[in-house]
């Protein structure tokens, strides 16, 4: 098992180097290169050089870093071709810089429109065919996860988006956050994981609360019908998710892939935050 660190507390205001070095005080022998301005961006053609490669990879080597994955998210399923166009390109180029970095894992969203799912769908399906070739060339694995917002939001139906494109280097990552978004309001944990199956590689680990909750009101937007997903990525123990279930159905099927402590609420305390999450991940796991 790799247990992974998501530096996100760290993106805004801490250098490639020192967040390296940060994640390596804090106990982690992995990170995951997720969205950074300096690095690459949300929805963004990545900021990327040979230099900046090259540096990068000093930086871990120096530290005793692995890097797990690369997480770029683009609006490769975007309805709109001119967007999907665009995304396709900056994939391509995250892709590269993968390969360049020596790693052989992304991961990423499904994206898209969450009321256009057909429109998405399509789209995406026609990303994949262009892209899936430079995956396989580059030797580079993709993990995907459905997300609040996305055209595809409920765990089975990631599942049954992955099984069609039917390539045994494509599996799912199941992110704890988004439990009460994958069977519309009810989290229940065990079952995601045995709908996953052998396509679970990857596990997010973060708390949040149920958002159907208190009759729809737990989170109360104004106005009433904004088009607006929420979720949170809290410490384990901070919201509602069944951790004890999950950990428990972890250790049953053997879980080997990877675990990411995925908390992004603390920037302001985000050693507090990873001493109680990296606790709750080895005792749950029995790490």
């Amino acid at each position: 098992m790799r247990l992974v660190y998501d530096p996100s507390h760290y993106r805004d205001n801490t250098g490639l180097k020192e967040t390296i070095d940060t994640v390596a005080r804090l106990g982690y022998e992995w990170v995951e290169l997720s969205p950074r301005k300096d690095f690459i961006w949300f929805c963004e053609y990545p900021k990327v050089d040979r230099q900046l490669i090259k540096s990068l990879k000093k930086y871990c080597a120096d530290a005793g870093v692995k890097i797990s994955s690369v997480l770029p998210v683009q609006q490769w399923s975007s309805p709109v071709e001119e967007e999907r166009q665009a995304a396709v390109r900056n994939w391509k180029r995250c892709i590269e810089i993968t390969a360049e970095l020596g790693v052989d894992l992304m991961n990423s969203e499904f994206s898209g429109n969450k009321r256009k799912p057909q429109a998405s769908e399509d789209a995406f399906v026609r990303s994949m065919e262009e892209l899936m070739p430079l995956f396989e060339r580059e030797s580079i694995k993709l993990n995907l996860q459905s997300h609040p917002h996305d055209f595809i939001e409920q765990n089975i139906e990631a599942v049954r988006m992955i099984r069609a494109l039917d390539k045994d280097w494509i599996k799912l990552v199941y992110s704890v956050p988004h439990a009460f978004y994958y069977d519309n309001g009810i989290g229940d944990v065990v079952k995601h994981i045995e709908e996953a199956g052998d396509l679970l590689a990857h596990v997010l680990i973060a708390d949040t609360f149920n958002h159907k909750a208190g009759f729809g009101l737990r989170y109360i937007i104004n106005p009433p019908d904004a088009d607006v997903t929420i979720h949170q990525h809290l410490n384990p123990g901070e919201g509602e998710v069944d951790f004890d279930a999950l950990y428990r159905k972890l250790r049953e099927i053997k879980f080997d892939g990877i675990v990411t402590n995925a908390v992004f609420a603390y920037p302001d305390r985000p050693e507090w935050s990873n001493e109680l999450t990296l606790k709750s991940i080895r005792e749950g796991l029995k790490l």
